[in-house]
């Protein structure tokens, strides 16, 4: 009985250590693609 009450005391500890650990940070970055222009109505014959 007491090798099991000392597992499930280690194991909480290690459940609560993970718990706590700082997560780590991913980083995102985002691409700016250029906007194009639309071309712009002149004219028939222009």
């Amino acid at each position: 009985m007491s090798k099991n009450i000392k597992l499930f005391a280690m194991l909480g500890l290690l459940v609560v250590a993970a718990a706590c650990a700082k997560k780590q940070q991913v980083e995102e970055f985002v691409v700016v693609e250029p906007i194009s222009q639309e071309p712009v109505y002149t004219g028939k014959y222009k």
